[in-house]
């Protein structure tokens, strides 16, 4: 009778391959030697995470995602029974700080309000598909073209 293993006792078993990297592609941009990639992304929630006591967190980071963070809420039971769910434990995984709480977990993004869930969604799929925050935006009055950060700062603020 075959046991069933979770993905924390698969990926401890495997073995740590040391595989040459391969060379990039013609035009691939590659970190310059000895940098490591930019991987946290700082950012600043549109209302805020109200905690037990009264207080607001503005202010976080959040890093970028793995594959074993795409791969855990897949066996989340919580996930199982409501797919939905599937983005706050995803968000709990990725973010490093919100303010002075000293752990961010899958309660904290259920507590959030929805305005601030959807800013973090939409940074998290901004930064693991593109890799910065920028967004290029267009003036409505003017028509000029610039680029905006959505990690942090006020609307009007530079």
């Amino acid at each position: 009778m075959r046991r069933r293993i979770g993905l924390d006792e698969l990926l401890e078993r495997a073995p740590a391959a040391q595989e040459p990297s391969p060379a990039p592609a013609p035009g691939a941009s590659r970190a310059p030697q000895g940098r490591a990639p930019h991987t946290e992304f700082e950012f600043e929630l549109p209302i805020g995470y109200v905690d037990d006591e009264g207080t607001v967190h503005r202010y976080g980071a959040m890093r970028l995602a793995t594959a074993r963070d795409e791969l855990m809420p897949q066996i989340d039971l919580r996930v199982k029974e409501n797919p939905a769910y599937l983005s706050v434990v995803l968000l709990s995984h990725v973010i490093t700080r919100l303010g002075d709480v000293p752990e961010v977990h899958a309660g904290i993004v259920e507590r959030m309000y929805a305005t601030d869930v959807a800013f973090l969604q939409d940074l998290y799929q901004r930064i693991n598909s593109e890799g910065h925050t920028r967004a290029a935006v267009t003036c409505p009055h003017c028509d000029g073209a610039f680029e905006v950060d959505l990690a942090g700062g006020r609307l009007g603020e530079s």
